[in-house]
């Protein structure tokens, strides 16, 4: 039969209207938290909506099922945004075609995402597929209603939660993920890291550390750009510590849900932290400024001084070649010198994020003036999702 003679389901079975959010992008994890939220937008809205999530299929779908607000969750075999042979035409067969809403994200309309040909050969798949009988659009941009600034849990198993806290076993435990899914040399040296626990385990007493990541590529999902064997060393070097590096993710967002903090430079896996509840300290600096916000304290450290760049946004960042360390080349914005200087600003951030002494409001109202003054003063770089920079700057 041909498809377009095929009738439309009007709406779901018990009369209540249907969405479909189709969020294809990166599968980096940070990207399905931004899709959740923004599912979670749709339902606190209008919470008769029967949503439903479209996701690149290397992402972490599992994610999904840890909130109530999304039916189901379609990971589409096509991941590719640059030239390949995959066919999203194809890929999209097994994602039912009619709705009675349909909204793509906001990357299918941005001018600078078209760059991406496997992200426009995607969208231009998609809008043939896709039917919404009472209409189409783009995520965040009614109708249907959109109620932004939510704050997501995830409700992760109670299996992972409980091996999570039987491990750190009543312990003031961090939680530090290394390296995000880039270059090494986007990220602190070994003796960077290992100078910046150290201060940690001399302002908080009986702390603990439990490192978290992936190493092991399957399923083209992201990767630490660290080796084992500096993981090693780092566990190795503390004296209370817990490897959970390559569990399931949902297991190591259990062990990040028991720790008091999470540690990191900037990374996705941040946001998945921020959505169990566990504030954040950003070694900021790099590619991208932190800027997802989910009602939960955190505090990025900036790299100070105009002398580099501290965010490249895509760009070629300026490297230091050798790093003081001896370590290789490595970004400025994470060098072991800008490190070092922003020593007390990290410890003292930890202590007051451990102690609960940040509040969300502090958190932002501190955050934005440093972004702003990172960017010597201009406004058009600072973008956040759902805009909430506007009310602070």
């Amino acid at each position: 039969m041909d498809d377009d003679v095929i009738p439309r389901r009007r709406q779901a079975a018990d009369g209540r209207p249907t969405l479909l959010v189709d969020h294809w992008y990166s599968h980096a994890v940070g990207h399905v938290i931004e899709a959740l939220r923004r599912c979670q937008a749709y339902h606190a809205a209008d919470p008769s909506l029967r949503v439903s999530l479209v996701l690149n299929g290397a992402s972490p779908t599992e994610l999904a099922s840890c909130v109530p607000f999304v039916e189901q969750a379609f990971a589409v075999p096509y991941s590719s945004f640059g030239p390949s042979r995959e066919d999203p035409r194809k890929a999209l067969r097994g994602v039912p075609r009619d709705w009675d809403h349909v909204v793509h994200h906001p990357a299918s309309v941005d001018p600078e995402q078209q760059r991406f040909v496997g992200l426009q050969r995607y969208y231009a798949a998609a809008r043939r597929h896709f039917r919404g009988r009472l209409g189409e659009g783009v995520v965040g941009v009614s109708p249907p209603a959109y109620e932004p600034h939510q704050t997501l849990r995830l409700a992760l198993p109670e299996a992972d939660r409980e091996r999570a806290t039987r491990e750190l076993d009543g312990r003031l435990t961090i939680a530090v993920m290394p390296a995000g899914s880039g270059a090494r040399r986007l990220y602190p040296s070994l003796a960077s890291w290992r100078l910046v626990l150290d201060e940690l385990e001399r302002r908080i007493p009986g702390v603990g550390f439990a490192f978290v990541g992936r190493l092991g590529a399957g399923g083209g999902q992201t990767v630490s750009g660290i080796a084992r064997g500096e993981v090693d060393r780092l566990r190795e070097s503390r004296r209370l510590a817990v490897d959970a590096f390559d569990r399931p993710i949902l297991s190591q967002l259990a062990t990040v849900e028991a720790a008091r903090l999470f540690l990191s430079p900037h990374t996705g896996f941040g946001m998945a932290a921020l959505a169990v509840g566990t504030p954040w300290l950003t070694l900021s600096g790099g590619d991208w400024h932190e800027y997802f916000f989910n009602g939960v304290p955190f505090h990025s450290v900036i790299p100070k001084g105009r002398s580099h760049e501290a965010f490249a946004r895509g760009r070629s960042l300026p490297l230091v070649d050798p790093d003081s360390d001896g370590e290789g080349p490595r970004a400025w914005a994470l060098s072991a010198a800008r490190l070092r200087g922003d020593l007390d600003e990290i410890a003292d951030a930890a202590v007051r994020l451990v102690d609960g002494d940040v509040t969300y409001e502090e958190a932002l109202a501190s955050y934005f003036p440093r972004l702003l003054d990172a960017y010597g003063g201009d406004r058009a770089p600072v973008r956040t999702f759902e805009d909430v920079h506007v009310d602070y700057l």
